[in-house]
């Protein structure tokens, strides 16, 4: 059964991959990008089961005139996909306060405006699916990408509450966990910082060390799969990893996390008084 979907951060990577991908099944798809010329293509192709539109999500009012155009042309949104966002590379000494807002503005705010946008027509027909595109990195953490890191912890905390606050109104929330793909992310959608201090060097150099490693980056298109998958799911995951380098990381994570809490269990219980 076709859907009507509003995915943000539509024009490239993950995005754009994904809109063509939901377009291919006879979905309805409203894609906005700050820049709607890279969706003329699937304009062209789809012709009015797209509808895209320029927009930018830091804008709190102009994401609000979004939806409410989606919702008048097609009628209603089911598919909220939360894709808009980028990488910000830098020891978190370095970062500007400039580039620390701007990546919360981003990754956390943009994502809190669009959710906060469709909820209401969401409860009106007493349905949806929010799907919040996170990173294995909203529960684990890589040096260089401190912000980052902290938006994607950000934006779990948000979509795991959301989802204990709608779920009675029969609305799904779902975080989509990704490890590295070979997208643009890391390249023309992320953000450096500047003046870099050179103590920092060792940990730049076994980062970029790391990088080559061709292994840990994903196949964007190993993710269309799944992604339909869970959208067709009447009781979609409230958590999805997506690649076998998440997997592994956050399967360790939580055996190691765990085996601490047991080691000082005794010291925390007494900490009750």
């Amino acid at each position: 059964m076709s859907k009507i979907i509003f995915i943000t951060g539509a024009s490239r990577g993950f995005g754009k991959l994904w809109a063509e991908a939901l377009l291919e099944k006879g979905n309805k798809v409203a894609a906005t990008a700050r820049n709607i010329s890279a969706l003329e293509d699937l304009k062209n192709k789809y012709g009015d089961l797209i509808l895209p539109l320029q927009l930018d999500v830091n804008n709190r009012e102009d994401v609000i005139k979004t939806v409410n155009t989606i919702e008048n042309h097609f009628g209603s949104i089911d598919v909220l996909i939360n894709n808009a966002g980028y990488g910000l590379f830098g020891t978190i000494e370095e970062t500007t306060e400039q580039q620390a807002r701007e990546q919360m503005e981003t990754n956390v705010f943009g994502s809190l405006w669009t959710i906060q946008a469709v909820l209401p027509g969401m409860r009106k027909q007493k349905s949806g699916h929010i799907i919040q595109v996170s990173s294995f990195l909203g529960l684990t953490t890589l040096p260089l990408l401190g912000l980052y890191n902290a938006s994607k912890f950000a934006v779990e905390g948000l979509i795991e509450t959301l989802g204990t606050e709608v779920a009675h109104l029969g609305i799904k929330t779902t975080l989509i966990e990704p490890n590295g793909y070979a997208t643009d992310w890391a390249g023309t959608s992320a953000s450096q910082t500047s003046d870099n201090i050179s103590d920092y060097v060792p940990v730049r150099e076994a980062f970029a060390k790391t990088g080559e490693n061709s292994e840990i980056w994903g196949q964007p298109e190993a993710t269309v799969e799944p992604l339909l998958h869970i959208i067709e799911q009447k009781n979609p995951p409230s958590r999805l990893l997506l690649g076998k380098i998440a997997y592994n990381a956050i399967h360790q994570l939580y055996h190691d996390r765990l085996k601490e809490i047991e080691d000082w269990k005794e010291v925390s219980i007494k900490a009750h008084g």
